[in-house]
């Protein structure tokens, strides 16, 4: 795994920020578009937030979702709420490319929608992921049958963490992007990262290849 370090959240905030802008433009200048993964997550809404400042080539940003709460559409427990807020209101990327999962249908249902819809789209440039304190990622949890669903999109049950129906991206289609950008910032994450690194296979640990920027609290007693 690639490591980064940074002093504080908002220090790492600002690195992850400025290289999502990088690779945004990088794959617009090559392909014309990029396909971008948002992530949900205080540690990515505050890279949102300072995103929106910045000269990206929006107009031909198509956004993705890692994962969402089968809550109704605005509720403020949604990821997309969240990135609509911290983000999306404030840029003009075209509405048709912000491609939102449906999981106001429930988890079948969405994940159904959703693999339709990321069927019509390339390989995945720009992946953004968080990391919970148990070391899942989007939603993908410890134990959850999810983990082993190989389809591109996924119905979580019984999540560990309200609330319990979900839907998620499946590793396939995370691990085939171009780029994967692992956030894991605070104190509460220091024993998860601690056990990932001695080899443990947390959900997270599975993302391949990926550019994982930690922060000192969660890197804990190791720094």
């Amino acid at each position: 795994m690639s490591e980064q370090l940074f002093d504080n959240a908002e220090v790492l905030a600002r690195y992850a920020a400025r290289r999502v802008a990088e690779l945004c433009s990088d794959a617009v200048a090559i392909n014309g578009v990029c396909h971008l993964v948002l992530a949900g997550g205080s540690t990515p809404k505050r890279c949102y937030e300072l995103l929106r400042d910045m000269e990206l080539p929006w107009e031909s940003l198509h956004i993705w979702f890692g994962d969402e709460r089968c809550l109704p559409v605005g509720h403020g427990e949604r990821n997309d709420t969240m990135a609509d807020a911290a983000l999306l209101n404030h840029v003009p990327v075209p509405s048709e490319q912000i491609h939102c999962m449906p999981a106001e249908l429930g988890p079948e249902s969405a994940a159904e929608a959703y693999a339709e819809l990321l069927a019509t789209a390339p390989v995945m440039d720009i992946v953004l992921l968080g990391m919970g304190e148990d070391g899942h990622t989007a939603s993908l949890f410890p134990g959850n049958p999810a983990l082993q669903d190989t389809r591109s999109a996924v119905p979580v049950h019984d999540s560990p963490k309200p609330p319990s129906e979900r839907v998620s991206l499946g590793y396939g289609v995370l691990n085939a992007a171009s780029h994967r950008i692992l956030m894991v910032t605070g104190k509460g994450k220091a024993e998860a990262l601690a056990r990932i690194r001695a080899g443990e296979a947390l959900p997270i640990a599975a993302i391949a290849d990926g550019e994982w920027l930690i922060d000192r609290d969660a890197m804990g007693a190791i720094v």
